[in-house]
């Protein structure tokens, strides 16, 4: 005698879908991550050489150039000293996902710049 199996891939379904959607949610805050780490490169690249050329105000070009993620003035530090521009950024991340966020705890994207004065 053969048994019914009508629920049997509903209950697998149910057990594999926690997992697939930390896969998913994972793969969007690592996302997030990247694009927060390359737009504040570009930030600071940009900004350094606007001071080191002496166009504009390093601090707006960085806000600017990171308007993407919400950069604030806060969160950009200039320096200038010995014939050397120096960016720094610090941006802070929060992820999407509580489970990934409690998980990692706390991240920052932090990018230091230094570009000669001419």
């Amino acid at each position: 005698m053969i048994k019914k199996e009508n629920g049997q891939s509903l209950v697998e379904f149910a057990l594999v879908l926690p997992v697939l959607l930390i896969l998913i949610f994972g793969i969007v805050d690592f996302g997030r991550y990247f694009h927060a780490y390359l737009t504040v490169d570009h930030a600071g690249r940009e900004a350094a050489r606007a001071a080191s050329i002496g166009t504009a105000d390093a601090v707006s070009v960085a806000v600017q150039n990171g308007s993407g993620i919400g950069l604030t003035a806060d969160q950009v530090s200039f320096t200038s000293s010995g014939g050397e521009a120096t960016i720094t950024i610090v941006y802070p991340i929060t992820f999407l996902t509580p489970v990934i966020g409690s998980m990692v705890g706390s991240l920052t994207v932090e990018d230091t710049t230094i570009m000669r004065i001419e």
